[in-house]
């Protein structure tokens, strides 16, 4: 197989450095090209990282981002001008992004994930078919922590676990989304979705779905222990992407769950 010319955004950022060194170890990509926001004077990996435009994308036909919001959509207009595929790992969008990047998808590839773990897309599958399955009785609540220079919550992946639910319920989740607390000890279960965000430390994820009837508690949880599973998942997007149609797709796609 032919290799993949791959960029990478956010190229200095926790999960950009973790790229670089999944991707100079994964045989079917070779690096091209990094970028990020601000002026970087030294190379890596014999790459020189550059700002974002026509020209730093020019060699590359994918292009993975970690990035924020304001960026992605910046990569999103360059890669649509260059016919570019494109793997989103960058969280926190608001609806009128979501929306925008859904238009973008009509002309190319994009693959979109708050969380590119097998562990956590599995969780989220559980997530919705326990909603689903049980009754209007049960309340509900999400826990996550992430380590303390994170800024953006609830998570990417708690919001995915939140659409989980939504989904099971047959309920858009923007109307279901509850109170959002930040470094509580304890917060409530809610007949929307009550969220509670843990910044501390080093910790690289950790998320709990919590169902309550009053009568009885049912949890699924996930634990991440290597910021390794999250660059591997996104190769493995990446390369199932490469030969995709434009679309909006998930790891629910690659990963195939009905």
């Amino acid at each position: 197989m032919k290799k993949i010319n791959l960029a990478i955004s956010g190229c200095m950022g926790r999960m950009g450095k973790q790229l670089i060194k999944s991707a100079n170890n994964n045989r079917n990509f070779k690096l091209v090209s990094l970028t990020e926001n601000r002026k970087i004077n030294k190379k890596i990996s014999g790459i020189r990282p550059s700002i974002n435009s026509i020209n730093a994308f020019k060699k590359a036909s994918m292009i993975i981002d970690f990035t924020v919001p304001k960026c992605t959509l910046e990569i999103l207009k360059i890669a649509v001008k260059q016919k570019k595929k494109v793997v989103i790992g960058t969280t926190g969008f608001t609806k009128k992004e979501e929306n925008l990047i859904k238009k973008f998808s009509k002309k190319i590839p994009i693959l979109k994930a708050g969380n590119m773990s097998l562990g956590v897309n599995l969780l989220t599958y559980l997530t919705e078919i326990a909603s689903k399955s049980l009754s209007k009785d049960f309340l509900s609540k999400i826990y996550e922590v992430h380590h303390r220079h994170k800024k953006d919550y609830p998570s990417g992946t708690a919001l995915m676990l939140g659409r989980g639910i939504a989904k099971g319920k047959n309920k858009d989740f923007y109307k279901m989304i509850g109170r959002k607390y930040l470094n509580k000890k304890l917060f409530p279960y809610g007949i929307k979705i009550n969220f509670n965000s843990i910044r501390k430390g080093e910790v690289i994820g950790e998320h709990e779905v919590a169902f309550s009837s009053g009568k009885e508690v049912i949890t699924l949880n996930h634990e991440s222990f290597d910021r390794s599973l999250y660059s591997d998942g996104a190769l493995t997007a990446a390369q199932w992407l490469f030969n995709k149609k434009p679309g909006l797709y998930s790891m629910r796609d690659l990963l195939n769950f009905k």
